[in-house]
C-alpha cells in the first residue's frame, strides 16, 4: 500500500506563497491584462493563503510578453517568466519544477473556470488528502456553458480514454489544476508531451504511480475566441494515447527499484515531508476551514 503524504502544518506566517499558480500563455495580449488583475484582485480579497501568480509567455509573438512585464512590475504577487518555445506543457513545466510553493497550479488566462473552485481544489492537496487535484466540467454538478459541439468532443475524448487508457479520472482537458510541489518534481520531468496533451499524460501517470486525483465540480464557460485548433489537438492527442497505450509505465516492484534509473522507471518514492505554508492572513478559522473544503 502507498504511503499516504502527510498534511502541510500551518503557522501563522506571511514571508513566502503556499500557492503558486501559473498562467501560461501565447499570443494573448488582448485578454491578459484584465484578467490577470481580475484574478490578482480575487486572490488578495477572497483567497485565504499567499499566493503567487507566474505569468508563463510560450514564445508569443505579439504584445504578450510586454504586458506580462509591466504588470510583474505594477501588480505585487505577479511575476513574469519568458520561453523561447511554444507549448503550454512545457510552460507549466518549467515554472512547477523550479517553484518553491508547496503547492502548485495552473488555470488558462481566459479564466473560464469559477475562481471560488480554487480553494475546493488546492484544500485536499493541503490537507494531505491527494496529491493531484482537477477541475471537472463534466462532474454532475458542474455548471457549464458552452456549445453541443465542444460538448460532444469533450465527452468523447474522455470516454476514449477510459476505453484504451482505463482513466479513472472524469475530465483530462479542464484547464484549472493543481498538484504538491514536490510531487511535481518527481513527476512531471516524466511527461514527454509539451503542447495539450500535457494534461492527459500527467493524469494517466499520476494515476498508473499509484497517486490520489481529487476532482473538483466547477463552473465554467466557454470563451468564444479560444485559440485551440480543435482539428490539430485532436490529432495529437490521439497520437498521445496511442502512445501511452504501446509504451505504459507502471510503479516497479521493491525488487525492481535498483534498476529503475536504467529502464526510466521512478521507483516508489516515501510519503512526502511535511512542509509549513502561511495564511494571507491570520485567521484560524479561515485555515481552520480547509479540512471542510476538501471533503
Amino acid at each position: 500500500m502507498r504511503p499516504t503524504p502527510a498534511p502541510l502544518p500551518i503557522i501563522e506566517a506571511m514571508s513566502s506563497p503556499v500557492l503558486e499558480v501559473v498562467v501560461p500563455v501565447y499570443n494573448e495580449q488582448a485578454d491578459l491584462e484584465a484578467n490577470l488583475r481580475r484574478l490578482r484582485s480575487y486572490l488578495d480579497r477572497r483567497f485565504p493563503l499567499a499566493t503567487l501568480v507566474t505569468i508563463a509567455d510560450n514564445a508569443s509573438t505579439d504584445g504578450t510578453w510586454t504586458r506580462a512585464v509591466r504588470l510583474e512590475r505594477e501588480l505585487p504577487g505577479v511575476r513574469a517568466v519568458h520561453l523561447d518555445q511554444k507549448g503550454r506543457g512545457r510552460a507549466v513545466k518549467q515554472v512547477w519544477t523550479t517553484s518553491e510553493a508547496p503547492v502548485v497550479a495552473y488555470m488558462d488566462v481566459d479564466l473560464a473556470t469559477g475562481l471560488d473552485a480554487l480553494l475546493p481544489l488546492v484544500a485536499p492537496l493541503l490537507s494531505g488528502h491527494a496529491e493531484v487535484a482537477i477541475g471537472s466540467r463534466l462532474a454532475v454538478s458542474a455548471r457549464v456553458v458552452r456549445g453541443t459541439k465542444r460538448e460532444l468532443i469533450s465527452r468523447a475524448y474522455n470516454a476514449l480514454l477510459r476505453w484504451v487508457l482505463g482513466a479513472g479520472f472524469s475530465d483530462a482537458q479542464c484547464g484549472f489544476k493543481a498538484m504538491r510541489t514536490d510531487v511535481a518534481r518527481a513527476l512531471v520531468p516524466m511527461i514527454d508531451d509539451d503542447g495539450w496533451f500535457f494534461d492527459t499524460e500527467m493524469l494517466i501517470l499520476a494515476e498508473r504511480f499509484g497517486m490520489r486525483i481529487h476532482e473538483v465540480a466547477v463552473d465554467w464557460v466557454d470563451d468564444p475566441d479560444s485559440r485551440v485548433d480543435i482539428l490539430a489537438t485532436a490529432g495529437a492527442d490521439l497520437r498521445g494515447i496511442w502512445r501511452l497505450w504501446r509504451h505504459p509505465r507502471t510503479l516497479p516492484s521493491a525488487a525492481s527499484t535498483s534498476t529503475a534509473s536504467s529502464t526510466g522507471t521512478p521507483p516508489a518514492s516515501p510519503a512526502p515531508a511535511p512542509v509549513s505554508y502561511p495564511l494571507a492572513g491570520p485567521t484560524p478559522g479561515e485555515a481552520a476551514g480547509l479540512a471542510g473544503a476538501a471533503r
